[in-house]
């Protein structure tokens, strides 16, 4: 009877050291994600990068995730996954020229919701959804924003899908506005708010979001090669912006209450359509990658930067966009949304937060 009470003991000792591995993460209080535009892993973390500052400095300072890959092509496929797990529709792939709604919006399995469009309705939730329910604080800050909560009207033309000189702000490289959820409510004025506006957040812990949210415009997220005011784009522009925004954060009052700063790209080039975790297509377009050509939005890499990751290391384990969503809702403690709640979808553990 002692033996086997000894082997009972043994075994739900096991399951929950399991468990707790599963599940845990450190004491993380602030997380920034910025996204970039349309770069692959080799372009941007190759030999003779054009974003040495990336490349070399951060990954020294961070992790280099070196199987980090997109969801889907296009651009606002990839952002809605990034904060709300759903799959992209055929909408999505083509970066919503005209603002829609999404409709029927009918509930199906994993977390996915049935339909096609734009602008999802209520009842499809997002990252900043569950953080506001539990008490926490996000923001997304846009560079040439403008006005808060920027968006074209409904059923109306998107008038920000091509960059000017003077408006280089792209509505589908800002995925709080395509939810009703956000969209419908005062906090979308409050919480999406220019990139300016970030500078003041960073003075003080208290100020600064539990979840931040950043996009730089067209010309300093490196999507376009050459900007709308002649100046130069691509990954030189990308990697200035970082110069700039990365010491701010990590130098910021809320830095040392324990954070982690995700450097990542929306997707790579349009030639990489793979994928991987298992990603699932959804229910609403035949191929992520592209109605055509491809299961995923290609191998894009990412780079992690907290107190609780050894800086210099490199992680070969593959992660995608739903991976970082479920890794987030992980540090909050939150549920899953969507495809970021797929069965045997890997978040980060000690693979990651590998700091002695």
């Amino acid at each position: 009877m002692r033996r086997v009470l000894i082997v009972c003991l043994l075994v739900l000792t096991a399951v929950g050291a399991q468990a707790a591995t599963a599940s845990a993460a450190p004491p993380i209080k602030h997380v920034f994600v910025i996204a970039l535009e349309n770069k692959g892993f080799d372009t941007t973390f190759g030999p003779g990068s054009a974003a040495p500052y990336l490349s070399q400095d951060l990954t020294a300072q961070g992790q280099l995730l070196t199987q980090y890959y997109a969801t889907g092509h296009a651009s606002l496929d990839n952002y809605i996954s990034l904060v709300s797990g759903q799959a992209p529709n055929i909408a999505t792939q083509s970066d919503c020229p005209f603002y829609f709604n999404f409709v029927p919006g009918i509930a199906a399995t994993d977390g996915q919701y049935i339909g096609q469009g734009c602008v999802y309705p209520k009842q499809v939730k997002t990252v900043a959804d569950q953080l506001a329910g539990a008490g926490l604080t996000w923001k997304g800050y846009m560079e040439d924003m403008g006005t808060p909560c920027r968006h074209p009207a409904i059923n109306s033309r998107d008038d920000t899908q091509q960059a000017r000189v003077d408006d280089q702000y792209a509505a589908r490289h800002n995925p709080f506005v395509y939810f009703h959820s956000i969209i419908d409510s005062p906090s979308c004025a409050q919480n999406d708010v220019p990139l300016e506006q970030l500078d003041t957040d960073l003075q003080s812990s208290s100020t600064t979001a539990s979840y931040s949210f950043i996009t730089p415009d067209l010309c300093d997220d490196a999507h376009d090669s050459v900007c709308a005011d002649g100046s130069p784009g691509g990954l030189p522009a990308a990697d200035e912006f970082l110069r700039t925004w990365v010491p701010k954060i990590t130098g910021s009052p809320a830095w040392a209450d324990g954070s982690l700063l995700v450097i990542t790209f929306d997707e790579a080039g349009s030639s990489d359509a793979t994928a991987c975790c298992n990603e699932q297509p959804g229910f609403n377009t035949p191929n992520p990658g592209g109605t055509t050509w491809g299961p995923g939005g290609g191998r894009t890499g990412a780079v992690l930067i907290s107190q609780f990751i050894q800086p210099g290391t490199r992680n070969d384990t593959p992660y995608n966009h739903y991976g970082l969503l479920g890794s987030v809702e992980d540090i909050f403690g939150l549920g899953r949304l969507g495809y970021a709640g797929q069965a045997g979808l890997k978040t980060f553990g000690a693979d990651v937060y590998n700091a002695p």
